[in-house]
């Protein structure tokens, strides 16, 4: 690594104390999905302070925003999420499950860390660009809310945000430090409202109409649907509205919440339709009325090797973090509260290389110590996850790469309170500043190399051409709703 990248770097140990006090305060806030003011404002804030031009609200949602710095080009896009998950509240720093507020939230998904990375890379960035001087690049950190259950790049990307951006990095807390290659799946998410007829069930059946008749008839349709759909697809739902308490009465209301999956866009979008007719089918068998809403939706991520590699090259240069024996002890006492632990490696690979074997021989040192203080080597994939991010969106528009970083013990389960626990200690306060080097450090390269740049968007220009342009599963008119609001 160059003195000057070196300098670059220190600026987020300069900033060590701001950063840090950002994401325990996004901890303490725990806000859910689309409800993340207090967050946002804290974020708006901290960023002016720092000589950012900050657009808050941004793109039509109420906590997102756009914070920008410097001018011509490279454009380089970072992302940052912030929301909270229901039913985590926990204790920071505890060996064992202790509700911090009694069901609350908490964040065990770590993204009062991602942020507060992807921050702190930014910070670094600028500090770059002021050296250089005026026109010699931008950098924009994006606050994009909600990603656990409204998927807003996505929302942003049918806009064309990221269109903006020449290259878009980001990372996610996790158990282990690498280069994140690979796709996922596309997930789309659609409300169905059942409106009948209320009658007394005994006395006058006949005159009844069943809103509840019809969910059970959507959810037999589609168990029929699972039969002729690809082995890729998923199909998941949830009866969020039963109809009410009493057997005697013909439910006049009733309402189901679906999730499609498939790997690709197009087919999940196509997946999508067929289950919009078996929901009108049902309305039909049973004289109902059927409302469907759009809830969300995001698309499966395009890997792009050129910039992947820019990561490990910088990842593998950046310093691991060392660990006291208490944070050893801490984390080794969490691993152990942990009743399912599940060691296996990330996905079945087909691929016959030696960097498989090497990726392989290094990831299986996983969960052997209480964290995973080493770099896993790089291996492209293009082998499918079967979870959904909305990070995938932009990789549809513009050239992305993510890392992860081991903010959490070894062992430690996603969104669970082992790492609601962790997520305000000094383990994860300095993954997170290890990832915002990494990032600010590849985007000091694409900044010097242009022709790194160039690789980058001419393998993503490839990759559209090859797979066909993007799919945008949000549909136009569709606005972010906030997760559990009823039709």
């Amino acid at each position: 690594m160059t003195d000057e990248k070196k300098k670059v770097l220190s600026y987020i140990d300069e900033k060590a104390d701001v950063i840090i006090d950002t994401s325990d305060k996004i901890w303490d806030f725990a806000e859910l999905s689309l409800r993340e003011f207090k967050s946002g404002e804290l974020y708006a804030q901290v960023l002016k302070e720092e000589g950012f031009e900050v657009e808050h609200p941004f793109c039509g949602i109420e906590t997102a925003f756009r914070a920008s710095y410097g001018s011509g080009k490279p454009v380089i896009g970072i992302l940052a999420e912030y929301d909270a998950l229901t039913g985590l509240s926990q204790v920071a720093g505890q060996q064992s499950r202790e509700e911090l507020v009694s069901n609350g939230n908490g964040h065990g998904c770590g993204h009062n860390l991602l942020g507060a990375g992807s921050m702190a890379a930014a910070f670094a960035i600028k500090h770059y660009l002021e050296e250089k001087g005026e026109g010699s690049g931008k950098v924009i950190l994006y606050g994009c809310p909600g990603e656990e259950g409204a998927a807003t790049k996505a929302f942003m990307a049918r806009d064309g945000v990221f269109k903006e951006c020449d290259a878009a990095l980001t990372w996610h807390p996790g158990t282990e430090n690498q280069v994140t290659s690979g796709t996922c799946n596309t997930c789309i998410q659609t409300e169905y409202k059942f409106t009948g007829v209320a009658s007394h069930a005994a006395g006058a059946p006949e005159q009844g109409r069943s809103a509840l008749d019809a969910v059970e008839l959507m959810n037999i349709g589609v168990q029929f649907l699972r039969e002729h759909m690809p082995d890729t697809a998923r199909i998941h739902y949830s009866i969020t509205d039963a109809g009410g308490d009493s057997p005697n009465v013909v439910q006049p209301r009733a309402q189901v919440l679906y999730m499609v999956r498939s790997i690709w866009a197009k087919e999940a979008l196509a997946l999508q339709e067929r289950v919009d007719r078996i929901a009108l089918a049902a309305s039909m068998m049973t004289d109902t009325t059927m409302e469907k809403k759009f809830i969300d939706g995001c698309s499966n991520t395009v890997p792009n090797k050129v910039l992947e590699k820019l990561l490990w090259e910088n990842f593998s240069q950046v310093e691991m973090p060392e660990y006291t024996e208490e944070e050893i002890a801490y984390a080794q006492a969490l691993c152990d509260s942990v009743e399912m632990k599940d060691n296996k490696l990330p996905g079945d690979f087909t691929e016959d290389s030696e960097e498989l074997y090497e990726f392989v021989d290094k990831a299986s040192e996983h969960g052997t110590k209480a964290i995973n203080d080493f770099l896993i080597p790089y291996f492209y994939s293009e082998h499918p996850r079967m979870g959904s991010t909305d990070v995938g969106d932009v990789s549809w528009l513009v050239p992305t790469a993510q890392i992860n970083t081991a903010t959490y013990p070894s062992k430690a389960p996603g969104h669970s309170w082992q790492n609601v626990s962790c997520g305000r200690t000094s383990i994860a306060h300095k993954a997170m500043l290890m990832a915002g080097k990494v990032l600010a450090a590849a985007a000091v390269d694409l900044m010097e190399k242009p022709e790194v740049l160039q690789a980058a968007r001419d393998e993503y220009e490839a990759k559209m051409k090859r797979y066909g342009g993007y799919f945008c599963p949000v549909p136009e008119g569709a606005v972010p709703v906030v997760p559990g609001e009823k039709m």
